[in-house]
């Protein structure tokens, strides 16, 4: 008699389900994909600013840097636009936001208060005076006089990128102050626990 060749069953093999794709969540028999996230599209002007230098000056630093620009200003007007207020007062006021951004934080007081004085320093050859000492300072105070709004107007804008700069500062501050105190508290609380594990007298053996 012909005997059957009996084989070992075979282990059945469950269907595959379909791969979740990249950048999907599964959610048991349900995939959710998930849509990527997109930033907002920067500006081209705050990229053209980021480019630019960016030094941290002290407040001295700061008030030399002001006024050796506008000593070299005042001589280029001098020579090149025989000294005209405008061309002075518009070169003013990049030299004022220059200021105002590149001193260091600690500082930020000192940037509208050297602004004006290098104003005076590079209106010098620009005012023209003639008869010695005593006739120089009179041109002085006098184009001081006469061309005092683009004073005023390179110290407000020192004053405003200031304020803002300083704005930026507090808000970052009050955001690392929380994570701080929440370190703080986490190492408080397990130091407090291990001092009451080591503090917990045993109990005796029976």
């Amino acid at each position: 008699m012909e005997q059957h060749r009996t084989s070992p069953p075979q282990p059945r093999q469950r269907p595959k389900g379909p791969l979740a794709p990249q950048g999907a969540l599964v959610d048991g028999a349900a995939v959710y994909r998930a849509a990527p996230r997109r930033g907002r599209p920067v500006p081209p002007v705050v990229l053209a600013l980021r480019r630019l230098p960016s030094p941290r000056l002290t407040g001295l630093g700061a008030g030399l840097f002001a006024s050796a620009a506008m000593l070299a200003l005042g001589c280029l007007d001098w020579l090149l636009f025989d000294g005209a207020p405008l061309v002075y007062g518009l070169l003013f006021l990049p030299v004022s936001a220059a200021t105002a951004l590149w001193v260091r934080s600690a500082d930020l007081v000192t940037a509208p208060i050297s602004v004006p004085i290098a104003f005076a320093v590079g209106i010098v050859p620009v005012a023209g005076g003639t008869g010695g000492f005593g006739g120089q300072a009179m041109a002085v105070v006098t184009a001081l006089a006469v061309h005092a709004g683009w004073l005023y107007g390179g110290t407000l804008v020192a004053g405003l990128i200031t304020c803002v700069r300083k704005v930026r500062l507090m808000s970052r501050r009050q955001r690392r102050t929380p994570v701080k105190n929440g370190k703080q508290q986490n190492g408080k609380q397990q130091s407090a626990k291990a001092a009451a594990v080591r503090v917990a007298p045993r109990r005796p053996q029976a």
